[in-house]
């Protein structure tokens, strides 16, 4: 019963996790809007209960995926213990330096272990053809729903149909959304923000590009159509550049299979059928946000234009400058922004108001984001801890492919979804800081039970 029950919450959780358009619970820190968080702390619990009274769970300590993780946390100890004199006297924005750490480590705990340890004894219980099929199910009704919303915020925000906008405003009663408008003109559907609505797609991306394999029918295509609309509208840079190397990766696969070459044919021609409506509709729109998009991907030229870039590469740099003075252990896990803000260069902070209102500003409680996990990590925990995590992503490519050059059918699908998403959520990582990434710790825990599912079947044959 209560393994049904975390398995429950487990599907929730995945359903739910893209919806943080709502006030949230402040008391969970980093996580007070994740609804799919939430559940995914249900889960845990029920099988805590679970193993409570069965005295059996699964933890995979001699899977190196998981030793990697478990050495990375180690450091992150380590480097509180070895800066501890330094961390002590760190005050900013009302928080001291031990407080910080404490709350960065705790987040850090649950999405990397606590969450890591709930999807391993969820799939061990599932054949690998269910791993496949009911959680790409669940990432597709997901994607339902945040296409409705999506297709609705289009037509407001997009196309100007203010009549829309009351049959929009009916998510409010949507669990976990509220309705909010973006004010540049970009969509961010069920997520708070357009990057966030471009985690979730780089999430499920390789997921919705599956179906093109495995279903017969012509709908198999409108799943990626949906990521690839959605994306586009978001607005989000990253993502338009992700996805699109994404489906790239996708399409070298499909290609090196003779039976599906003629695909890559009608998503072209489908593309231009789409993009003709398009036009037929509000030809002038369509062209002026195309121009814009393909102007937004100049990131030198919108260095000095975009507060944004201004702000994002301007912490970024700092974050090196810190790394220099501290090369091995770096100042300390989740210390980052105490040490930043003594190198803020000027071509960043001139003229931006992020920085006079957030980053420096002691009254404002939230923290300035590192903008790029990799940078954070070598201003926090040094070489050593930049190096142990990309053990860590090293070893899940690794793994990846070697599994998928011995497997086929089910198996092998599974892992080419694996390899788009990872490659995808780690290239997200250069303009993101948070470790709260479900889908990597997801993709994961998928990659243990395959080893472990292949070693059994290959010990019964």
């Amino acid at each position: 019963m209560l393994q049904k029950i975390y398995t429950g919450l487990f599907f929730l959780g995945l359903f739910f996790f893209p919806f943080n358009e709502y006030e949230g619970i402040s008391a969970l820190g980093e996580f007070k809007s994740e609804s799919g968080a939430l559940f995914l702390f249900g889960g845990f619990l029920f099988l805590a209960a679970d193993t409570f009274y069965s005295k059996k769970i699964i933890i995979p300590y001699k899977n190196i995926l998981f030793q990697c993780v478990i050495l990375f946390l180690a450091w992150c100890i380590i480097t509180f213990l070895v800066n501890l004199n330094t961390i002590s006297s760190n005050y900013f924005k009302h928080t001291t330096g031990i407080n910080r750490f404490i709350r960065q480590y705790f987040a850090l705990i649950i999405s990397s272990f606590i969450f890591l340890i709930l999807y391993i004894n969820v799939l061990a219980k599932m054949e690998v053809k269910e791993i496949l099929f009911k959680i790409r199910k669940v990432f597709l009704y997901s994607l339902i729903i945040a296409s409705i919303y999506g297709f609705l915020e289009t037509l407001v925000i997009v196309f100007g149909f203010r009549i829309f906008y009351p049959v929009l405003n009916l998510f409010d009663y949507f669990p976990f959304s509220e309705v909010h408008l973006h004010p540049e003109g970009r969509i961010s559907s069920v997520s708070y923000e357009p990057p966030f609505l471009a985690i979730y797609l780089i999430s499920i991306a390789g997921w919705m590009f599956s179906y093109i394999l495995t279903n017969k029918k012509p709908t198999k295509f409108l799943p990626t159509i949906a990521v690839l609309l959605l994306t586009y509208f978001s607005g989000s840079r990253t993502g338009l550049i992700v996805i699109f190397f994404q489906l790239l990766i996708f399409s070298f696969f499909l290609y090196k299979d003779i039976r599906f070459k003629t695909y890559i044919k009608k998503a072209l021609i489908g593309f231009a059928v789409i993009f003709t409506v398009l036009l037929a509709f509000n030809g002038e729109k369509v062209i002026k946000s195309v121009t814009e998009k393909m102007e937004s991907l100049d990131f030198k030229n919108n260095l000095t234009k975009s507060v944004s870039n201004q702000s994002r590469f301007g912490i970024q740099y700092a974050s090196i400058q810190v790394f220099k003075e501290n090369p091995v252990a770096g100042v300390g896990f989740g210390q980052q922004a105490y040490h930043n803000r003594t190198h803020y260069p000027g071509w960043a902070t001139k003229n931006n108001y992020e920085f006079k209102l957030y980053y420096k500003n002691k009254k404002e409680k939230t923290f300035p984001p590192g903008y790029n996990l990799y940078t954070r990590l070598l201003a926090e925990t040094g070489l050593v801890g930049f190096l142990l995590f990309f053990l860590l992503l090293y070893f899940s490519l690794r793994e990846t492919i070697i599994i998928m050059k011995n497997t086929q059918n089910e198996e092998k699908i599974l892992t080419i979804i694996i390899l788009i998403t990872l490659i995808g959520l780690y290239i997200n990582w250069l303009q993101i800081d948070t470790f709260r990434m479900y889908i990597v710790w997801l993709c994961l825990a998928i990659l243990i039970q395959l080893r472990y599912k292949l070693k059994a079947l290959k010990n019964e044959q």
